[in-house]
C-alpha cells in the first residue's frame, strides 16, 4: 500500500465501514472493501505504534531531578 496520511486513511477506512454498513453492494465489491479496509486498519495500526515508541514521557524520579523515560516504562 502506498504511503498514505493517518488521518486520510482513517477518513477512508471510516467511509468504506458507511458504505459496508448500508449493505449494498454486492458481495465482490463488499469484500474489495472489506480487504481494503483490513490493509487501511493495518496502516493506522503501525502509524500508531511508530508515535507510541517515539513519545518520551518526562518523570521526577526520587531526588527530584526530571529525567525522560520511555512511555512503556512510566505505564508500570
Amino acid at each position: 500500500m502506498v504511503e498514505i496520511k493517518f488521518e486520510d486513511a482513517l477518513k477512508k477506512l471510516e467511509k468504506i465501514v458507511e458504505d459496508l454498513e448500508k449493505g449494498d453492494l454486492t458481495l465482490d465489491e463488499a469484500l474489495k472493501k472489506y480487504q481494503e479496509g483490513i490493509e487501511l486498519s493495518r496502516a493506522c495500526s503501525q502509524r500508531l505504534e511508530s508515535a507510541k515508541k517515539k513519545i518520551d514521557i518526562l518523570v521526577k524520579n526520587k531526588k527530584s531531578e526530571f529525567e525522560l523515560k520511555p512511555l512503556e516504562d512510566s505505564e508500570e
